[in-house]
């Protein structure tokens, strides 16, 4: 029987970078499940345009995408991040991709999983659910910092004003709402360094992982 961690959280808490140090420590496969709203938020822009004002050509997008799509490296700007965001609340969309996460969730390896509703939706049963967030104003400079490190012009009130839009979009869409796991536990990033919270992460699973192997 495989072991599942789900991680969830909103956009640029840290989620993602614990949870691949999370898969290393522990030799488990990764998968950040927004990359592939974010595959599907990318192909809409290129044949919708900014509109994305068709679902139901969204949804096919959705519908047809492949595990090689998850080594796309055309995929981490603002744009295709407001994108994804925005294809995420089409009920066809995400009812096209969860098959795709319950079964990558089915490796005998271990998995850890990252997202918005995996603990809620995706792997209600997972052995370990971890929520981790962290301030709309920390998460802004982090997301601030990632992208002029890209080479990208953009300034932190602007980042600021997409991430707390993008955190009542996740939070308020009638299909599967970003929230914490009522047994998940709770992980606040705002004034902890990525080796802090990677620690902390690994010691909530740590204990549950060796009660269970």
């Amino acid at each position: 029987m495989t072991f599942i961690v789900a991680i969830d959280g909103p956009a640029a808490s840290g989620k993602g970078t614990i949870s691949q140090a999370v898969a290393e420590e522990f030799g488990f496969a990764h998968l950040d499940t927004g990359i592939l709203y974010r595959i599907v938020g990318r192909e809409a822009l290129a044949d919708l345009g900014p509109a994305l004002d068709s679902d139901a050509d969204i949804t096919a997008i959705a519908q047809n995408i492949s595990v090689e799509d998850l080594a796309r490296t055309d995929l981490r700007t603002a744009a295709v991040a407001e994108a994804a965001s925005r294809v995420a609340v089409i009920p066809g969309v995400r009812t096209a991709l969860v098959e795709f996460q319950r079964e990558f969730a089915k490796r005998p390896s271990g998995v850890v999983m990252d997202g918005r509703d995996i603990g809620t939706v995706i792997c209600p049963d997972a052995d370990v659910k971890l929520y981790v967030t962290a301030s709309a104003e920390a998460r802004a400079k982090r997301r601030t910092a990632e992208l002029i490190g890209r080479g990208e012009d953009t300034q932190f009130e602007t980042v600021l004003k997409d991430v707390e839009e993008r955190d009542a979009r996740d939070a308020e869409r009638a299909t599967a709402p970003m929230r914490p796991a009522e047994d998940a536990v709770t992980l606040d990033t705002s004034a902890l360094s990525i080796d802090q919270a990677i620690a902390a992460a690994v010691e909530d699973i740590i204990k549950v992982y060796n009660s269970d192997t």
